[in-house]
């Protein structure tokens, strides 16, 4: 019986042969550079695969995932992602992808006896405290939870608008594009949430 690792093993192998079979220069070419058109910054959670929900090829997005997709200015992983993207890799748009059914805002606005999550959490509940009377006018708690997927992914492209890495950059005139779009798993259609900045926005409190 094979293992959950070697069925893996074996589906890169299909992969691999697939590739080659269409177009047999595919990993030469792959190997020779990195030019990424996209820095995406979205959820771990494994149903929002960024390379499959856009049917991008390998090659073209560069990845940064966490609990909720969140923005947060003292990550030294998402600055260093963030930074290499912009002034090595010369990517011209960060986009912020959500997903309606997350589990990580959905806990926000619960309760979670994981200390870790819970810390991180805190910075989707300062979303929340942020839209608080927008949020408590809304009866129905399904749509509450479903507007604050919206308003955290907003709230994250606008952090992103304000770190020293993107002002810099917008600074010394480079092309730069911040994005937020929203993925909805139940049926799997991308939208944009009408957020998109090329340049700072005004300061928000």
């Amino acid at each position: 019986m094979k293992t959950t690792l070697q069925r893996l093993l074996d589906r890169n192998r299909e992969w691999v042969a697939e590739r080659t079979a269409g177009d047999a220069e595919f990993f030469t070419r792959q190997a020779l550079r990195h030019e990424p058109h996209y820095l995406w910054i979205g959820c771990s959670d494994a149903r929002v695969p960024a390379n499959v929900v856009t049917q991008t090829d390998a090659g073209e997005m560069f990845v940064h995932r966490n609990i909720a997709n969140i923005v947060v200015p003292t990550d030294n992983n998402l600055l260093a992602v963030l930074q290499y993207a912009i002034d090595f890799l010369h990517v011209q748009d960060v986009i912020v992808c959500g997903h309606q059914g997350c589990g990580g805002v959905r806990a926000a606005m619960g309760e979670t006896s994981l200390s870790l999550v819970e810390a991180w959490l805190d910075n989707v509940r300062n979303v929340q405290r942020l839209h608080a009377t927008e949020l408590d006018a809304i009866a129905d708690e399904d749509a509450r939870y479903r507007r604050l997927v919206e308003l955290n992914v907003m709230e994250q492209v606008f952090t992103l608008s304000r770190l020293s890495v993107v002002r810099s950059a917008w600074a010394r005139g480079v092309t730069l594009r911040l994005h937020g779009i929203l993925y909805d798993i139940a049926d799997g259609v991308l939208r944009d949430l009408g957020v998109s900045l090329d340049g700072p926005a005004a300061d928000r409190a």
